[in-house]
């Protein structure tokens, strides 16, 4: 899987307990996150590779106090960040290997044997593409044709939880209130300035509300001035020190960047129409428009294209029209 800035920013995110709370209590289904107390979360390393891929994985492994039927038991959260282009069809058998490495790993480093068993598991990936996921969720669907009835006891199951950042609407993510779900509104906000300022808005409300509001707005603080440095805004984000001190700067220097954007657009659209212009007066006169002349057209400058249409009103050929 290739490494970006979503996987590091999250990687970082989800070194915080906090973090991996919100995921679990705010996006996995409540009758799991009922069971847990987070007041025990604890990080794992989180690196294996695998006997299939070969791989280094990139995830987040914390264990946890689960309750059920009177039974304290040891969890452990097996969080997969899945931010490639495209979906990946093999997740599922993916994901078994990825547990199976990591039950390995738990034999070999004594925290059980085969003889005692595994700890349960809970398998999460986010995905925060924008193509709608459309994997299988458990590696049994994989198995094709599906198996008579006598077959299907003997075919593998492991299903693991999607959190799909896209399928949550503004007004889901609202309803969660967390930092997390804030983060989640920034990376679904769509292009342009006004939609981010909106997010961050939002995502600012839930950092506020939060008991622990100047440790969140640290820990967001260092993973938005990453994202607006993946986004390509060209706002200083070394002036950013608070998002909650900082927002008024901030919104300013969105709102420039912006500006700076909307006149680019401009300027190249004058440029376009340049090129455009000087592209019909050549078919006028000279009845078409050669490949190597296009690739003039294409790459000059405003100066040139200035040149050429007076040139091209005095050129007895195309050629002469281009001596500069």
């Amino acid at each position: 899987m290739a490494t970006n800035h979503h996987d590091t920013g999250y990687k970082e995110l989800f070194s915080h307990p906090e973090f991996v709370e919100q995921l679990i209590d705010g996006f996995a289904p409540s009758e799991i996150a009922a069971l847990m107390d987070f007041s025990t979360l604890e990080q794992h390393n989180g690196h294996y590779i695998t006997p299939l891929y070969e791989e280094k994985i990139e995830d987040v492994v914390w264990s946890v106090n689960a309750t059920w039927e009177g039974i304290t038991q040891r969890v452990y959260l097996y969080i997969l960040l899945e931010f490639q282009s495209k979906v990946d069809l093999r997740m599922p058998l993916r994901m078994m290997h990825y547990v199976a490495s990591f039950h390995d790993h738990l034999i070999k480093n004594g925290v059980t044997t085969a003889r005692k068993g595994f700890p349960p598991v809970f398998p999460i990936v986010l995905y925060n593409g924008n193509q709608p996921w459309t994997a299988a969720e458990d590696v049994y669907e994989m198995v094709s044709p599906k198996p008579p009835s006598f077959l299907r006891a003997f075919q593998p199951h492991l299903r693991y939880y999607l959190v799909e950042e896209r399928s949550y609407s503004d007004e889901e993510l609202a309803e969660r209130n967390s930092p997390l779900s804030g983060v989640f509104g920034v990376e679904n906000a769509k292009v342009g300035h006004e939609a981010l300022q909106k997010a961050v808005d939002r995502m600012l409300a839930s950092i506020r509300a939060h008991p622990q509001k100047e440790r969140m707005d640290r820990i967001i603080t260092a993973w938005f001035k990453r994202h607006l440095k993946w986004l390509g805004a060209r706002v200083n984000v070394d002036e950013l020190r608070s998002l909650m001190e900082d927002r008024d700067m901030l919104a300013d220097n969105l709102e420039s960047w912006a500006k700076r954007e909307r006149q680019e657009g401009v300027n190249e659209g004058v440029q376009q129409g340049r090129i455009d212009t000087l592209r019909k007066l050549i078919i006028l006169k000279f009845n078409e428009v050669p490949v190597w002349a296009d690739q003039r057209l294409e790459q000059a400058s405003q100066e040139e294209l200035d040149a050429w249409v007076e040139n091209i009103l005095k050129a007895d050929s195309l050629e002469a029209v281009f001596n500069d």
